[in-house]
């Protein structure tokens, strides 16, 4: 058996080079299932807990696709006004509960450290579907496996990450992720103040991978062989007006990708709002909606190698 068999996902740190190598290897053979060219029953008889008390489209749905693709079951909690988190219950408490309901638990969650909260008391895997402006590390894992797929390789490849880096889970993950592989420039273009948090900037930087920290969109646009655009995160600002001035300030449309590489790859977590013109949608790079589809494929190989199925696929 694989040794994620039984294993929680919080961090991108939980995760070791060959474990990722094998994560985008499986959701390679899974393929076929994902887009329900082929079916499965590896999963029967497993249920998922898909608690989600922070709003989510993609993930919330792409999890629960992957695990029904699988032959499992979902069960699913949206919101924290229908919990009993609403009337004051503990996560912790939330989480010993469903622990017995089902197999495995996906959490996403406002609070920062509540996904590692879960983990320590639940007995089942719990897979971090984000946790605040932690981490969200499934997010990062089909971000490179869309950055493979669009282009070929990982390596050798300059990523330009764009908007706000202070508050953007995704960025802290993939970041983080990308020190796994040789050849890798990240720069990262903010105004000052949502500028990558400063501990995981310097960890980034005692990794000796090359680091370019800037103001200025149009120098990143030009260094870029993948920009990786993310919105203004409101929802993690105390005071919602200052959020406001900078929605629209680190814009990516076609007249700034006049100053990119031809074959520019344009990734975006989604949902954009005042970051990213839809008039970049027809660019031959644009590959944020491929990559939402990703994250089936790469959420079915996580469910399968944290039960340890993975010998029915490779």
């Amino acid at each position: 058996m694989g040794e994620l068999k039984g294993a929680d996902i919080i961090s991108v740190r939980d995760l070791k080079k060959k474990n990722i190598l094998q994560i985008l290897e499986l959701a390679d053979a899974l393929e076929p299932y994902a887009r329900g060219e082929k079916q499965t029953d590896t999963l029967n008889g497993k249920v998922l807990a898909n608690l989600f008390f922070e709003a989510s489209t993609r993930t919330r749905l792409s999890f629960g696709t992957a695990f029904l693709r699988l032959g499992g079951a979902v069960e699913t909690t949206v919101g924290v006004a229908f919990s009993s988190l609403a009337k004051g219950e503990t996560l912790e408490d939330t989480i010993r509960v469903i622990d017995d309901y089902a197999d495995i638990i996906v959490l996403r969650h406002p609070e920062l450290g509540s996904a590692a909260r879960a983990a320590n008391v639940a007995n089942k895997p719990v897979i971090n579907g984000g946790d605040g402006p932690g981490e969200h590390p499934s997010q990062s894992l089909l971000d490179l496996y869309t950055i493979k797929k669009e282009r070929g390789k990982i390596e050798e490849t300059t990523v330009a990450f764009v908007g706000d880096l202070k508050h953007g889970r995704t960025v802290h993950s993939l970041t983080e992720l990308l020190t796994n592989f040789e050849g890798i420039t990240l720069v990262l273009a903010s105004p000052p103040e949502l500028q990558l948090p400063k501990d995981l900037l310097h960890r980034l930087e005692k990794t000796g991978l090359p680091v370019i920290v800037t103001d200025n969109l149009e120098e990143a646009t030009k260094l870029a062989d993948v920009m990786y655009v993310t919105r203004i995160q409101e929802e993690r600002f105390e005071d919602p007006t200052e959020a406001a001035k900078y929605i629209g300030e680190f814009v990516v449309d076609m007249d700034l990708l006049e100053h990119a590489k031809p074959d520019i790859t344009i990734l975006h977590p989604l949902p954009r709002h005042g970051d990213l013109s839809e008039n970049v949608d027809n660019h031959p790079g644009a590959a944020y909606f491929r990559q939402a589809y990703n994250g089936i494929p790469v959420r079915m190989a996580l469910f399968v190698l944290l039960f340890g199925l993975e010998s029915n696929f490779l």
